[in-house]
């Protein structure tokens, strides 16, 4: 870690020098709705180069800070949908929940809004975007090892789902899906490829 700068205070590792910068970037979303890797560098009395060692580009910066700033949905997930303990379900109902909350959290567009600064420019098997579509399924009641998804097998069952959402922010439809339409189609053709992956049955309910 470098040791100068920082307006004399200097952090005392790479962690609360990494929580600052998010700190930092988070307040001036709060405030306007963006920030850049100058205004960061200056609030905190560091090089543009002390940020980048952290954050290689202003994409990675909002993406962390994003993601750093999505409790509140992810509450809200839980506290609605945390009690479901069938892994297929819990897929549907977080995708559907997720696209349907978009338009109304700040933090949660810039984290999955493809074509501008988010989790999904740098990709959406990048560590940021996996980390963030955990954290939806780890909010359910399902567990996940039992079910057949352990270690690498949740990643890649997170890896389906982000593809899935991505497909749905890139062209929602015409016209798109909602409610009761976007949860009987991913029931539909999103259902079975968990289920038959779990090798559990698709409950009645998952079914038009």
């Amino acid at each position: 870690m470098r040791r100068h700068g920082w307006s004399g205070d200097i952090p005392v590792d790479d962690d609360e020098a990494v929580r600052r910068i998010i700190e930092t970037s988070r307040s001036a979303i709060d405030a306007r709705g963006t920030v850049s890797v100058s205004e960061v560098a200056q609030t905190l009395g560091v090089t543009r180069q002390t940020i980048y060692r952290y954050f290689p580009t202003h994409e990675t910066l909002l993406a962390a800070t994003a993601v750093s700033s999505v409790a509140g949905f992810l509450d809200r997930l839980a506290a609605q949908l945390g009690s479901i303990d069938d892994p297929t379900e819990a897929v549907v109902e977080g995708i559907a929940y997720t696209i349907e909350q978009l338009p109304h959290d700040r933090y949660l567009g810039l984290v999955l809004q493809p074509g501008k600064a988010s989790a999904f420019t740098a990709g959406v098997t990048s560590d940021i975007a996996i980390g963030f579509g955990r954290s939806i399924l780890q909010r359910f009641g399902v567990d996940w090892a039992a079910a057949g998804f352990a270690d690498g097998g949740l990643d890649e069952l997170v890896e389906f789902m982000l593809r899935i959402l991505q497909s749905f922010i890139v062209d929602p439809g015409r016209p798109a899906r909602q409610g009761h339409a976007l949860r009987a189609f991913l029931n539909d053709w999103i259902a079975p490829a968990v289920a038959a992956h779990a090798g559990v049955p698709i409950p009645h309910s998952h079914r038009r």
